[in-house]
């Protein structure tokens, strides 16, 4: 059966030779143009790339099937300036700096709330034997966690650069990683000084000392009591207090949620072909080890389930913000693999080399066609663009 959407560029007399992630793409003529950008339209130099940019065209109509700054001939540092790089992006690099040093002072503070916990109840059983587990090591370290919720990601990223071939593209989508995994994990601190919570194993790190039980109790009938009565270890036992929510859950969610959506836009497993099996399966991939991640602590008895919850949550949302902050978008397969654009800042703040300072992606058919992404199956690195706002369907262009 025919595809629906049928090229109209003519046959290409070489033969196509097979791409590494999927489709075909022949060797094209170069066409050197003048990349400045018309009126209203952001021009190529705002993702780090200057001066002239070689496109490809079938040879007729000016149509432009290249790889765009994402393309092979201009090499990985092509055009990028590393200082112009380092004023656009300083204000981010600085915040993340302090962001991380917030969330440090944070975590290495005591819990702030004195709870009240019971001990036994008026019969004489465990009040609450899902708090008497006992304490065991960390199946997945909270240090292992967040090197895995950050290399993995980066490793591929890499990876999809032997495709991609901009160091701009690079660098900024490690950025948007970054911002994910630290406004996650100062919330979660946040969240664990501020509020806490037993953790399963708390009672066998506080270790009650029976004989004060009766005389320091609160609360109705005295069967409650506060962390006066413990005599385990201090450290222990200001962990074991910080239950809610969980750190592993955020930083996994944080991470591998991000990965999800550059899988699904790098390659085009949502859009409007039916891509490779193998695609879904990778993109799948990342949220498998965020739930393993995080479903561990249950076996571990280092959190409660509910604690995995809210740290998946937390980890979602800010993987969500910062995909969609940096590209143009989270689900539109038309758009979601091109990183939006900046020009100026606050240490930044002439327009490079005279674009417009708006730094605005106006999802034009120009702009779309500016970067590609690592699939090439069904044209998307060869031979048509699209337009229009997210999620309008109406404006495809072939």
């Amino acid at each position: 059966m025919a595809s629906p959407r049928v090229s109209a560029e003519p046959t290409l007399n070489e033969k196509p030779r097979r791409g590494f992630f999927g489709g075909t793409h022949a060797k094209q003529q170069p066409v050197v143009g003048n990349n400045a950008p018309a009126p209203g339209v952001v021009g190529n130099t705002e993702a780090g790339y200057n001066g002239q940019q070689t496109q490809y065209t079938h040879g007729h109509g000016g149509h432009v099937n290249g790889e765009g700054i994402n393309g092979r001939q201009g090499g990985f540092t092509h055009g990028f300036k590393f200082g112009t790089w380092i004023r656009l992006h300083a204000v981010d690099l600085i915040t993340m700096a302090a962001m991380g040093a917030v969330g440090l002072g944070v975590y290495e503070a005591d819990p702030a709330p004195t709870r009240s916990f019971p001990v036994y109840n008026l019969d004489g059983s465990i009040a609450y034997p899902e708090f008497a587990y006992p304490l065991r090591k960390n199946i997945i370290p909270i240090y292992a966690a967040a090197l895995i919720a950050f290399f993995v990601p980066f490793i591929f990223f890499a990876l999809f650069q032997i495709r991609i071939r901009n160091l701009n593209a690079f660098l900024g989508t490690t950025m948007g990683l970054l911002e994910s995994l630290i406004t996650a994990a100062v919330f979660q601190v946040f969240h664990k000084w501020l509020i806490g919570g037993l953790r399963p194993h708390f009672l066998d790190v506080c270790k009650p000392d029976v004989s004060q039980i009766q005389q320091t109790g609160n609360g109705f009938q005295q069967i409650m009591y506060t962390r006066s009565i413990c005599t385990g270890d201090p450290d222990e036992i200001n962990d074991s207090l910080e239950s809610w929510m969980s750190g592993h859950s955020t930083a996994a969610f944080g991470g591998f949620v991000y990965l999800f959506f550059y899988f699904n836009a790098q390659l085009k497993v949502m859009s409007d072909h039916r891509p490779a099996f193998w695609k879904m399966i990778l993109t799948i991939a990342p949220l498998l080890g965020a739930s393993l991640i995080a479903a561990s602590l249950t076996i571990d008895e280092y959190h409660n389930w509910w604690d995995c919850v809210g740290g998946a949550l937390t980890g979602t949302l800010c993987a969500i913000i910062a995909y969609r902050k940096t590209f143009g978008a989270l689900w539109d397969f038309r758009f979601n693999h091109i990183m939006l654009p900046r020009s100026t800042s606050l240490f930044h703040r002439k327009a490079i080399d005279g674009e417009v300072s708006t730094s605005r992606f106006s999802y034009t058919p120009q702009e779309s066609m500016v970067q590609r992404p690592t699939a090439a199956e069904g044209g998307w690195r060869r031979d048509w663009g699209s337009a229009g706002a997210p999620g309008d369907a109406t404006a495809m262009m072939v």
